[in-house]
């Protein structure tokens, strides 16, 4: 069957290819960007780099540094505000710059759909697609996990139902993507790990969904492979410039291939965990993760195979029942050393789990994800893995 493949039209990859950012709006014919940001990324200093690369090229521009961790509708209006709101000179923006990690990017998507053609953030939740192309996105990111600037999603909160909407469609694609590893050297363990862990939860998942296709596989693999080694590496070394290096592109190529293949039930599981308990998205990714591998081996076990011997903890003399236990093991000893908190561990009452637990099942089916699983459950069974992962 076709299948329809999506990138970002540009893209630059490479230490210090953050200062090719005015060259990137020329090609795109573009020159007035509204900068979506946050505020860590101006205590940084990123935001003053970037800035400063705009105006030596005479590029007028704004900011708008109020996106927020798991960004909320609430939120993304005040970004809206900003855009249609234009620059001090009453002049309007024409295209927007999302510098970094995965909710300034997911938050310049969504502003840059709504601000143009209209409407509410519910309107585009799946199963709607935003199918036209609005405002050019450029997307920095200074993570390396979400993928966001290779997909074309984007995850926002409806805050009065605190649900995390899934939204999707070429309006969500990044025209261009600009990759410096050089931003991720200062990235906190614990944001490398959780961030890191996305990142493979996204290759896994692409591999093993029932929408990949040899395109997606491809990408999902060379995910794999960079980050299978690099994780620890990056984790423990933060200045280590290659594993950050490695990691980056892996994350990337994993948001190539779950934007052109679909994530899975991990993520349909992960993000009512979010809405509910503000666990940040990768770390509610990676307490799911090997329970859920587990629970979904028996349908594919020769996909997650391949996923051992890319990750490097298996190899082609192993059967697959080997490889795929070895991977069982890997996944645990991964969460354990990278200090992965369970729900119990990171603060959740076990009585808040628990009352929460339908609704956030009937979330995670809506959201449509885990009908990609290679083992499709039911709303009992998902209530089941949610409890398996407390602890």
């Amino acid at each position: 069957m076709p299948n329809n493949i999506l990138l970002p039209r540009i893209n630059e990859i490479g230490a210090g290819s953050i200062d090719r950012v005015a060259d990137v709006l020329a090609a795109l014919g573009v020159s007035r960007p509204l900068i979506v940001t946050d505020a860590m990324m101006g205590e940084l200093g990123y935001v003053d780099r970037l800035t400063q690369r705009l105006r030596q090229a005479g590029i007028a521009f704004g900011v708008f540094d109020e996106t927020v961790p798991e960004p909320t509708e609430i939120s993304i209006k005040a970004g809206v505000a900003a855009m249609q709101a234009g620059a001090d000179d009453g002049q309007p923006y024409d295209s927007l710059i999302a510098l970094g990690g995965g909710s300034p990017i997911d938050s310049a998507k969504a502003i840059g759909v709504l601000g143009h053609f209209g409407g509410e953030i519910r309107d585009y939740k799946f199963p709607n697609q935003a199918s036209e192309v609005g405002l050019p996105v450029i997307a920095i990111p200074t993570t390396a996990g979400t993928g966001s600037e290779a997909t074309r999603f984007t995850i926002i909160t409806d805050d009065a139902v605190d649900e995390k909407m899934l939204c999707v469609g070429i309006g969500f694609m990044p025209t261009a993507a600009i990759l410096d590893y050089e931003l991720t050297l200062s990235v906190p363990a614990r944001v490398t790990a959780d961030t890191g862990i996305d990142a493979l939860t996204h290759a896994m998942e692409a591999y093993v969904s029932k929408k990949a296709n040899p395109y997606s596989d491809q990408q999902a693999l060379a995910a794999m492979r960079l980050i299978g080694p690099n994780l620890r590496r990056v984790f423990h070394e933060p200045t280590d410039r290659r594993a950050r290096e490695a990691m980056m592109l892996g994350s990337y190529l994993a948001g190539v291939a779950f934007s052109n293949a679909s994530v899975a039930l991990v993520h349909g599981m992960s993000r009512p965990i979010g809405a509910a308990f503000h666990v940040p998205h990768g770390m509610s990714n990676a307490m799911l993760l090997p329970a859920v591998t587990e629970y979904s081996i028996p349908a594919a076990p020769a996909r997650y195979a391949d996923c051992a011997r890319a990750i490097g903890i298996a190899n082609p003399a192993n059967t697959d029942l080997a490889a795929v236990n070895l991977l069982d093991k890997e996944l645990r000893a991964l969460n354990a050393e990278l200090g992965v908190p369970s729900p119990g561990d990171f603060g959740i009452a076990r009585d808040a789990w628990t009352a929460q637990l339908a609704t956030m099942a009937e979330q995670a089916l809506a959201s449509g994800s885990p009908g990609n699983n290679p083992r499709v459950p039911d709303a009992e069974q998902i209530v089941a893995l949610y409890e398996t992962c407390w602890f």
